[in-house]
Parts: structure tokens; sequence; C-alpha cells
């Protein structure tokens, strides 16, 4: 079997108290591997799709970067990205990647995986991504006072796409 993405951690937690023969409940946690890594903070634009109440996706372009293997998005309004997310935390994000395969398509890396809110914190990583999307020494958000608004996690889950990650 060939696992997508990288390695995983693997553990078995029991939702049945525990006893033999009970059910069990698998549990995945996405470990990012240094080529998604790179394509995810090479600083190209990313497309965020949450879903909308009435199920249609929702698709936004973001500036991402990395905290530990979450993938991270600074929103300073609430909007509707954040509202979806708060009703169901299921997020797809692509990229685009540098290189090609041998057909000639562009690489690309779809993340998908459970996004979380996190109250404040959005000016100082959008600053940071700045840096990366925009030029040293800009200043982003460029107005005085911006609200605290949210940092977007996003716990992966599953990677695919175009290039070294694809299937």
């Amino acid at each position: 079997m060939r696992l997508a993405g990288g390695s995983r951690h693997w553990s078995l937690e029991s939702n049945a108290g525990g006893g033999v023969g009970g059910a069990f409940t698998l549990f995945v946690m996405m470990v990012l591997t240094e080529e998604v890594r790179r394509a995810l903070t090479a600083g190209r634009l990313a497309h965020l799709t949450t879903i909308n109440p009435d199920g249609s996706p929702q698709v936004s372009v973001v500036w991402i970067g990395l905290e530990g293997d979450d993938i991270v998005i600074g929103h300073l309004m609430r909007g509707r990205k954040v509202t979806n997310i708060e009703r169901d935390p299921r997020v797809a994000l692509t990229v685009e990647a540098e290189g090609a395969n041998s057909a000639g398509m562009a690489n690309y890396v779809i993340v998908y995986g459970q996004a979380r809110l996190v109250e404040g914190g959005a000016p100082q990583l959008l600053q940071r991504l700045a840096e990366v999307y925009v030029g040293p020494g800009v200043r982003f958000p460029p107005f005085e006072n911006p609200p605290a608004g949210h940092v977007i996690h996003i716990t992966p889950e599953r990677v695919g796409g175009v290039g070294p990650w694809g299937l």
C-alpha cells in the first residue's frame, strides 16, 4: 500500500469501552513531506475551498504558511470562509508547485483536511506572510489597529495532486 503525502502515525483507540472484540477507531495524523512543505511555502497563492450551508463549494484565494504540520491562513474579518469552517471544518486547499510531469502537466498539491479557528493573531501572521507574498519590508495590513481576526489552522489528512506527492 502506498501512502500519499508522507509517513503517517497510527494509533488505535477503543470507542466501545476497550473490551475484547470491541469496535476500534483508527486515527491518522498526516506528516507533510519536504517536497510538499516546499510547495506550500514557495509563495504561490492557494485556493481554499470550504462548504457553504447549501452544500455548494466556496473558494477563496489565500496566502498560506506552515506552523508545524498545520497550514495557517490569516483572516482579519468575519467572512464566509470563517462562518463555513465554524459550521463544517472540512476543507480542501490547492496550490501550484514548481515543475511538471513527463506529460507536461504543471505540478500542484491538493491538501484535504480539517480546519480549526483560533481567535486573534491574524495581523501578525499576515505580516509574516506579506514578506513572502509581497516582498521584504512591506507593512501589512497597511492600516493602523487592524482587528485581531482569526488564524485558520488546517490539519492535513490526505495529500494528492500532480508531483512527487501525487498518486
